[in-house]
């Protein structure tokens, strides 16, 4: 797009109530090292933690809490000659609620799902990494997903 369409695409974009997320009045700038995440209790648990907190920052003073249902589950996909499973898919869903500790208001909820796989045809080492890996990318995406959706949130 041309600067020339986009300068003219700009006042429609402020009569439809577009807000950047990081602006003055956006999200972004709401949360920001405002929210405090429900300790974790899992190793999953953990690394959404650090996704979350690595995009929305640690909280200094939080305004909202941030409780986290998250349910893994993993299933067999490629199965070989011998009925050895080859491959895995594991699925994740994560379920959210945003809190505003100054009134106890719920802000914002919502469920979010995605997965990832993961080779088991090598040892039982190198099975044990690539699953500890795919559950590492799985929390990575479902705590973007998650942080996506608090940025899209009227707060």
């Amino acid at each position: 797009m041309s600067l020339y369409k986009t300068l003219l695409a700009l006042p429609l974009l402020a009569a439809c109530g577009f807000t950047p997320v990081y602006g003055p009045q956006g999200a972004g700038t709401a949360l920001q090292g405002r929210v405090l995440v429900e300790a974790p209790e899992t190793r999953d648990d953990q690394l959404m933690l650090q996704q979350i907190e690595r995009r929305l920052g640690r909280p200094g003073d939080a305004s909202f809490d941030l409780g986290i249902d998250l349910i893994v589950t993993q299933e067999g996909l490629a199965i070989d000659s011998d009925g050895d499973i080859d491959r895995y898919n594991l699925l994740g869903t994560a379920t959210y609620i945003l809190t505003n500790t100054s009134n106890g208001s719920i802000v914002g909820t919502g469920t979010v799902t995605n997965f990832t796989g993961y080779s088991a045809t090598g040892t039982t080492v190198a099975t044990l990494a690539a699953e500890r890996d795919a559950r590492k990318r799985l929390m990575t995406t479902l705590g973007d997903m998650v942080v996506d959706r608090l940025l899209a949130t009227k707060l």
